[in-house]
C-alpha cells in the first residue's frame, strides 16, 4: 500500500514537472522572449491607425507616465508589500509558503499571488479569461515561469517599480503617477502615508474601491491596508488609530488623453469591447493593431476648422447677449431656475444633499463658494476661483460643434470631430445618440420621397402659398420666413428652403404621407420607429445626429444607393496575423440612378444660388458642390449637410442645452453657425491631391438630361408648369 503510495506521488511529481517544463519550452502557448522582457509596453498597446498608416492613437496604458524607483514615496511601496506580497524580498518570483496555504486553503487564504506574478499579468500573461481547468492551470503555469524569469533578469527595486508603473488604478489611470496625478494631483513621491494606503486599496477592485465613485468603501479599503501596515510593524498603534480616522481628502483632476481623433477613438473603443469580449481579447492590453477608415490628414483639417470657427461663433454669441441669460423660451423669455434645475443633476449637487438634508438654501449657499478650479476657454486652460453655481453657469453658455464626413460609395467614415475640447467635454455630438433636431437638412428627405413616390420632378410648380393638414384634435398650417405668393419650382423652393413649397410637396403624398417619408428615411439609415409619422417632419421637426443625417445623404451622390457608414477596416494581433475583417453590412437601393442624379442637382441649386450660396466665394471652391442648411426655431441649432461626388459631410453647431439660443438672428443661420466649418474643411482639403477628392459632375444617366434642360439655371421652369414626365427613370 505505501509502496504503491509512494510510487503515485513520484510519478505526480514527475508528470508535473515535465508539464512545468513543455509549458516553459512554449508547447502550450508563446512566452515573452529576452527582448519582451526587457522592452515589454510594446508588446502590450493596441495601436489605432488611418487609412493613410498614420497611428492615430493607442488603447493601454494611454494614462501613464513611467517613474523611477526613487520618484515614489516609501510609504507606496510599504503599502504595497504589506498588503499583497509580505515575503516580496525574500522569495524568487513565487512565493512556496503561500502557495502551500492557498491550496491547503481551497483559495480560501488568499491567492498567493506574489508582486512578480502580478507584474507578468500586467505585462504579458494571458489576460483573456482560460475556458477549461487545463487552461486555468497552463495559464498559472505560464505566470510563475514569466515571474521568476523577471526575477533573473531584474532586481526586486526594478520589479516593484515596473509593477506601479503598470497596473491600472482607475479606467483611464494606469501606473502610480497618473493614479497620483488623478486622485490627489500630485507626484507620487509627495503622496502621505494615508493617500498612499488609498491608492493601494484600489488594487483589490478598480471601480468598487474608487475613492471618487465609492468614498464609504474606498475608506473602508483603505484602513484594511493601514491595519496591514500595523500587523508587520510599519506604524505604530497610535498612528494607526490615528490616520484610519483621518477622511479621504481628494483633489481630483480628472485624467485625458492627448492628440487627435479623440471622440472617435472612444467610438472605436465603445465598438471593440464587444468584440474583444466575444474573442476573447483585452483592448488595452493584447496588442491589437486596429486599422480604421479616418484619413489623418481629413481629420486634422477637420479638427482646425472646427476650433477656428468655434472660437469666432463663440465671440458672436458673448457679444450678443453680453451679460443677459441665453436660456430662454420660443418668445425669448429667461427660463425661470435654468441653472439652479441644470445644478442639481450634477455629482456636487448630490453629495452636499445628502450632507444637507432638504436644506435648500444652505446646499445653495455651499454651491456659490468659489473654489479654486481650471476652466476650459478658446484662449487655453485658464486657472481661476469660481463657484460651482457660476461654472455652471459658464459651461451653458458655451457653444459646441459636431462635424463627420463619410465616404457614399464604401461608407469609409474619414473624419469625426465630436465635440471642441475632449478634455472638459466627453460627450459627442457626433454619435447616433447626440440627436438634435434636425430643421431643414430633413426636407431633401421629403422631396426625395415625393420624387419616388408620386414621381414629381425637379421644376414641377406649387403654389407659394400656406398648406394645412389634419393632425390628430385639429389641424397644422406651417409658417414661412420667406413670405408667399407666385409659384416655384421643387428645386427652387429646396434651394432657398421655402416651407410653404415643402409642404405643398408633402400634401401631394396625401394622408399616407409621413407614413411614406419615414419609412424612406428608414431606408437611408435612419433608426426604424424614430421618426413621428407627422406632418411637421416635413419641416424638419425630428431630431437626428450628424453621423445619420451625412448617412442618409450619401444615397444621393452615390446613384441611389445607401452604404451603412463604418469605420474599421480589420484587426491584427500583435504580431500581425489578421483576426477580423470589417465592412458595411447594410445596403439599399433606396432611389433609381436617375433620381439620384437629380437630387445631387437640386442640392447643388442650394449652394449656386440658395441658402449656401456665399460657400464657393468666401472659401475658393470650385465645381460641383450640393448641401442643405438647417436652423431650428430660436436659433438653437445650426446645421448645414454638403456633397460633393465622392465625399458627404454633415456639420451641427449649437449650446448643449437647445435652450440657450443665438440672439444675432445673421448669425444664428446654419449658413453662418455650421456651414463655415464645411467651408474650411473642403478648402484644406481641396489643397492634398492625394485625398483624391472630386468636385467635378458625375455623368448624367441617360434620360435625365431632357428633364434638366427644361428649368433654367435659377430652378424656374420653361414650360409654364407643365409636367414633366419622369415615370420611365426607374424605380
Amino acid at each position: 500500500m505505501i509502496p504503491r503510495f509512494w510510487k503515485a506521488l513520484g510519478g505526480g511529481v514527475v508528470l508535473s514537472f515535465l508539464f512545468f517544463l513543455l509549458v516553459s519550452f512554449g508547447l502550450f502557448g508563446d512566452l515573452p522572449d529576452i527582448k519582451e522582457l526587457e522592452n515589454p509596453s510594446s508588446a502590450l498597446s493596441s495601436e489605432i491607425y488611418s487609412e493613410d498608416g498614420e497611428v492615430l492613437g493607442k488603447y493601454f496604458m494611454e494614462n501613464r507616465t513611467n517613474v523611477r524607483h526613487e520618484e515614489i514615496a516609501q510609504s507606496v511601496y510599504d503599502c504595497l508589500i504589506a498588503t499583497e506580497d509580505i515575503r516580496f524580498e525574500k522569495h524568487s518570483g513565487i512565493d512556496v509558503r503561500g502557495t502551500a496555504r492557498a491550496l491547503a486553503m481551497l483559495g480560501k487564504d488568499g491567492g498567493a499571488s506574489t508582486i512578480s506574478q502580478q507584474l507578468a499579468k500586467n505585462l504579458f500573461s494571458i489576460y483573456e479569461k482560460p475556458k477549461t481547468k487545463l487552461g486555468r492551470v497552463m495559464q498559472k503555469c505560464k505566470e510563475w515561469i514569466i515571474a521568476i524569469r523577471l526575477e533573473r533578469r531584474y532586481t526586486k527595486d526594478e520589479i516593484i517599480t515596473m509593477y506601479l508603473n503598470t497596473v491600472p488604478f482607475s479606467g483611464v489611470s494606469f501606473g502610480i503617477e497618473a493614479a497620483s496625478k488623478e486622485f490627489f494631483n500630485k507626484k507620487p513621491k509627495d503622496l502621505k502615508l494615508e493617500e498612499s494606503a488609498v491608492l493601494i486599496g484600489m488594487l483589490k477592485a478598480n471601480s468598487a474601491f474608487n475613492p471618487k465613485l465609492n468614498p464609504d468603501r474606498s475608506m473602508k479599503r483603505r484602513n484594511i491596508v493601514l491595519q496591514q501596515m500595523k500587523k508587520y510593524d510599519k506604524i505604530t498603534e497610535e498612528e494607526f488609530l490615528k490616520l484610519k480616522e483621518t477622511p479621504i481628502k481628494l483633489d481630483y483632476i480628472s485624467a485625458e488623453g492627448d492628440g487627435e481623433a479623440l471622440y472617435f477613438r472612444d467610438q472605436l473603443a465603445e465598438y471593440l469591447k464587444d468584440w474583444c469580449k466575444d474573442n476573447g481579447y483585452n483592448l488595452y492590453r493584447s496588442g491589437l493593431k486596429i486599422y480604421t477608415t479616418i484619413n489623418s490628414k481629413m481629420q486634422h483639417n477637420a479638427e482646425m476648422a472646427v476650433k477656428k470657427h468655434m472660437k469666432e461663433m463663440q465671440k458672436v454669441f458673448n457679444q450678443g447677449w453680453g451679460k443677459q441669460d441665453p436660456w430662454r423660451t420660443l418668445n425669448w423669455q429667461v427660463i425661470p431656475d435654468f441653472i439652479e434645475n441644470a445644478i442639481k443633476r450634477t455629482d456636487r449637487y448630490k453629495e452636499l444633499q445628502e450632507k444637507f438634508g432638504p436644506d435648500q438654501k444652505r446646499i445653495l449657499a455651499e454651491l456659490k463658494k468659489p473654489v479654486k478650479m481650471t476652466v476650459f476657454s478658446w484662449n487655453g486652460e485658464r486657472d481661476t476661483f469660481m463657484s460651482p453655481y457660476d461654472s455652471m453657469k459658464y459651461i451653458k453658455k458655451l457653444l459646441h460643434a459636431g462635424f463627420v464626413a463619410v465616404e457614399p460609395e464604401t461608407g469609409f467614415i474619414k473624419a469625426w470631430v465630436g465635440g471642441i475640447n475632449h478634455k472638459y467635454f466627453k460627450f459627442d455630438h457626433v454619435n447616433k445618440y447626440s440627436r438634435r433636431q434636425v430643421g431643414s437638412t430633413f426636407k431633401p428627405l421629403v422631396y426625395a420621397t415625393a420624387m419616388d413616390i408620386n414621381k414629381i420632378p425637379p421644376c414641377q410648380k406649387f403654389p407659394r402659398e400656406p398648406v394645412t393638414f389634419k393632425i390628430p384634435g385639429g389641424t397644422w398650417t406651417p409658417r414661412n420666413d420667406n413670405g408667399s405668393g407666385g409659384e416655384w419650382t421643387m428645386a427652387k423652393g429646396l434651394a432657398l428652403s421655402d416651407n410653404y413649397i415643402t409642404a405643398q410637396v408633402m400634401k401631394t403624398l396625401g394622408d399616407e404621407g409621413p407614413q411614406m417619408v419615414v419609412k424612406f428615411a428608414e431606408r437611408v439609415g435612419i433608426e426604424k420607429n424614430r421618426i413621428l409619422p407627422v406632418p411637421s417632419i416635413c419641416l424638419g421637426a425630428v431630431e437626428l445626429s450628424p453621423y445619420e443625417m451625412a448617412s442618409a445623404y450619401t444615397a444621393f451622390v452615390n446613384k441611389g444607393l445607401w452604404v451603412e457608414p463604418t469605420f474599421i477596416t480589420r484587426i491584427e494581433d500583435k504580431k500581425g496575423n489578421i483576426l477580423a475583417e470589417f465592412q458595411a453590412t447594410r445596403h439599399d437601393q433606396v432611389l433609381s440612378e436617375e433620381k439620384a442624379y437629380l437630387m445631387f442637382k437640386m442640392l447643388t441649386g442650394v449652394v449656386d444660388f440658395g441658402t449656401a450660396g456665399g460657400l464657393k466665394g468666401k472659401y475658393g471652391l470650385s465645381g460641383a458642390y450640393g448641401g442643405k442648411t438647417g436652423t431650428t426655431q430660436g436659433s438653437a441649432d445650426g446645421w448645414f449637410v454638403g456633397v460633393t461626388k465622392n465625399l458627404v459631410c454633415a456639420t451641427w453647431v449649437g449650446a448643449d442645452d437647445p435652450s440657450v439660443r443665438i440672439r444675432n438672428g445673421w448669425y444664428g443661420q446654419g449658413a453662418m453657425m455650421a456651414l463655415p466649418i464645411y467651408g474650411m474643411f473642403m478648402q484644406d482639403c481641396m489643397k492634398i491631391k492625394s485625398l483624391g477628392l472630386s468636385t467635378d459632375w458625375p455623368d448624367a444617366p441617360i434620360r435625365v438630361s431632357d428633364i434638366l434642360n427644361a428649368c433654367n439655371e435659377d430652378g424656374d421652369n420653361t414650360n409654364n408648369g407643365g409636367e414633366i414626365d419622369v415615370s420611365g427613370l426607374g424605380d
